[in-house]
């Protein structure tokens, strides 16, 4: 990586740093550009050429918060396990990434985005919740041609199995309560039926 770029990349880090703290300390809509800019350094110019307009900043932050949190999470379908095991860790890991308290905060923050402009809220759903989605309906498939398991409709599945491992967390986050903690006994609870629909191994 050059030097120029090295530097484009701290200044987008930067201004991604800004940008969720002001997010948070004052909410989406009373954040200007000019005070992210401010509190991060640099010119609007740069800003803009990086994420266009607020609302792509916004997806930014979402997106690094993400891979901060689930880093390596994608590995998970290729470490060799039983398919119900790697579900109960996948089930775990994307749980607890979900209900940490930045997450929720971002989650609102998208939610009131989503009411305002529709269209955000449906590009932000194609781009970041169906890549998880997506991912585990390819490893079904895999899976069902394995043998490991017997589902007809994979990304119906995939689906079916985020519901039920949120369950109704993404609600309660819309109210600003924090969804209680979800154990390993609790989770599989939840999972067991699934598993056994499927015919997962």
């Amino acid at each position: 990586m050059t030097r120029v770029n090295i530097r484009r990349e701290e200044r987008r880090r930067a201004v991604l740093v800004a940008a969720e703290g002001l997010f948070l300390e004052q909410g989406y809509e009373r954040v200007s550009v000019n005070a992210i800019v401010r509190r991060s350094g640099g010119s609007l110019a740069t800003f803009y050429d990086m994420f266009g307009n607020k609302q792509g900043l916004l997806r930014a932050v979402v997106d690094q918060a993400t891979d901060e949190e689930l880093k390596g999470l994608d590995d998970i379908y290729s470490e060799g396990k039983q398919p119900g095991a790697t579900l109960r860790k996948l089930a775990l890991r994307y749980y607890a990434f979900a209900t940490t308290p930045r997450m929720l905060a971002l989650t609102r923050l998208v939610i009131g985005q989503s009411l305002v402009d529709p269209a955000f809220g449906n590009q932000f759903h194609q781009d970041l919740q169906l890549r998880f989605s997506r991912h585990l309906a390819e490893a079904f498939a895999r899976w069902t041609a394995e043998g490991k398991a017997q589902i007809a409709f994979p990304s119906e599945a995939a689906d079916l199995y985020f519901a039920i491992v949120m369950c109704n967390a993404p609600f309660m986050a819309m109210f600003g309560i924090a969804p209680e903690p979800v154990d390993d006994e609790r989770l599989e609870r939840r999972l067991a039926p699934f598993i056994a629909h499927y015919h997962i191994a």
